[in-house]
């Protein structure tokens, strides 16, 4: 392929992917339906097959179709946490001003998922929440404590019933990045700090107060925020 081409290529593959997706949107498309064969598919478009390969590539990549061996291709259930888990890896490359960019869009989404949670919560949940902290209180091992750190606000972010926020949340809370700040918390020995702020956060969801769930999770996500912006200087 050479350069005039290329671009042309991407253009019509881009269009390829457009088309698809919106036969999903549509609803010509359901998910779990099997899609017409390749040939097909290219035909009814009006696209080359090669450009039809590299488009449903790409949509297989981002978790909008699945390849299933001697079946053919199939749309996912297009599950929110299928297709946000790009998130995860933006976080997990992410470096200096942009982690704290991230850092802003977890402390207005968490904290807003928190205070649903409060509202929402049920008895089961908030003992998986009470069981998380009570793990984290009892170890000095920074594995555990991020295990049981990603644990605790993942109930909450299961909690406030928004299955998209939680997926979103889930991508920006990623265990590689969560483990860059407790290997600094740790060398700052700021433990305690981060215990206390999940025990406030517990004592508004065990309240079910909505306003005092909001706060705590924002301070809670805020000190880490400006402990990060510490780190990278003026």
């Amino acid at each position: 392929m050479d350069d005039e081409t290329a671009p042309q290529k991407g253009t019509v593959t881009q269009r390829a992917i457009e088309r698809i997706k919106a036969m999903i949107g549509e609803g010509r498309l359901e998910p779990g339906q099997r899609l017409p064969t390749e040939r097909d598919l290219a035909a009814q478009l009006g696209i080359s097959r090669s450009s039809m390969r590299e488009a449903i590539r790409a949509l297989t990549v981002l978790g909008v179709l699945e390849a299933r061996h001697g079946s053919g291709i199939y749309v996912t259930q297009l599950e929110a946490g299928d297709l946000l888990e790009t998130f995860g890896v933006v976080a997990d490359l992410s470096r200096g001003p942009r982690l704290v960019e991230l850092l802003e869009i977890r402390r207005i989404l968490e904290s807003t998922a928190t205070a649903l949670a409060a509202a929402r919560i049920t008895g089961d949940q908030l003992a998986e929440v009470e069981k998380h902290l009570a793990a984290m209180n009892a170890t000095d091992d920074p594995e555990e404590i991020l295990a049981h750190d990603l644990a605790f606000h993942r109930v909450i972010a299961t909690a406030a019933g928004n299955e998209t926020m939680a997926a979103i949340l889930e991508g920006l809370s990623s265990r590689t990045f969560r483990a860059r700040v407790w290997r600094g918390y740790q060398e700052e020995g700021a433990f305690a700090r981060t215990r206390r702020e999940h025990a406030a956060i517990h004592r508004a969801l065990a309240a079910h107060d909505p306003e005092a769930a909001r706060a705590a999770a924002a301070a809670h996500v805020g000190e880490v925020e400006m402990w990060l912006r510490a780190q990278l200087g003026p």
